[in-house]
């Protein structure tokens, strides 16, 4: 490179191939701020400043696919894209049970809007076009369910693995919707325990915000034992001492990714001695 400062690499394009052009846009650095264009123009590298910045944009454009590309695949990206994915399964075949059933009961006078009875119908031998069609949709309705169970122990396997401290405390599907509402391990490790702990209340702390409503003592960390099974004067004081430690095991998760057993401890020790404070 036949640059003015020869040990920045800044985003100098000099001619270098694609992938270490791309590189350098990645991790490029110089002291101070050049005129890259007017040395590239000097060095004759390019013909003009045009065409500087045409290599500039193309480069620069590849280097923010390959990191989108690097950061969808990451482990956590994955988790997300399972949940979203349960999620969507059990709204869809929610709301198809409920569409079958009621369809089914201008045929069935037993019918009844539940998972039982759409399997019981999908076995059935179908008579007539109309019938063929309403068994049909059962059929998909109930393999809806079954990949959404199959999606659901995807999540159990492959959670502990990417979160294994906050599986351990808040057990794998809520790690990895906690996970799913802060975007990502490592935007959840760096949120303040008082956001993480009320996570999946957003519409209810904008209602707060407005002055319309008292704010949420907790998100969706309520379907946590700790909290769930509290007498409901103490949940608020749950709710904190959880988000705390699951807060503590997103930072250890992302940081180190080694185990913490005594976080569990710590929190099972916590707790009790609000449900005994409770009970004094």
């Amino acid at each position: 490179m036949n640059a003015r400062n020869p040990s920045d690499s800044g985003w100098f394009v000099d001619g270098l191939d694609r992938e270490r052009a791309v590189e350098r846009v990645q991790t490029g650095t110089a002291m101070s701020p050049h005129d890259w264009p007017s040395i590239a123009v000097e060095s004759e590298v390019v013909p003009d400043r045009d065409e500087y910045y045409e290599s500039l944009h193309e480069i620069t454009c590849a280097a923010a696919r390959e990191a989108v590309e690097e950061h969808e695949r990451a482990d956590d990206q994955q988790l997300i894209h399972l949940v979203r994915a349960l999620d969507d399964c059990q709204r869809t075949a929610n709301e198809l049970t409920e569409r079958v059933g009621e369809w089914a009961g201008s045929h069935d006078a037993t019918a009844r809007m539940e998972t039982a009875y759409l399997r019981e119908l999908a076995e059935r031998d179908a008579d007539g076009l109309v019938e063929r069609r309403l068994i049909s949709l059962a059929k998909r309705v109930v393999e809806l369910e079954t990949e959404a169970d199959e999606l659901e122990t995807a999540l159990e396997r492959a959670t502990p693995e990417v979160a294994p401290n906050l599986s351990e405390l808040a057990g794998p599907l809520l790690a990895a919707r906690l996970i799913a509402l802060a975007g990502g391990l490592d935007s959840l490790a760096k949120k303040p325990s008082g956001t993480l702990q009320v996570l999946g209340a957003e519409d209810a702390l904008f209602a707060h915000l407005k002055g319309n409503a008292s704010p949420p003592k907790h998100g969706i960390i309520y379907t946590h034992d700790a909290i769930r099974g509290m007498p409901r004067e103490q949940r608020g004081s749950a709710a904190r001492a959880l988000a705390g430690k699951l807060t503590i095991a997103a930072r250890i998760d992302y940081y180190s990714g080694e185990l913490r057993p005594e976080l569990a401890e710590e929190l099972d020790d916590r707790i009790e001695r609000i449900r005994a404070r409770d009970s004094q």
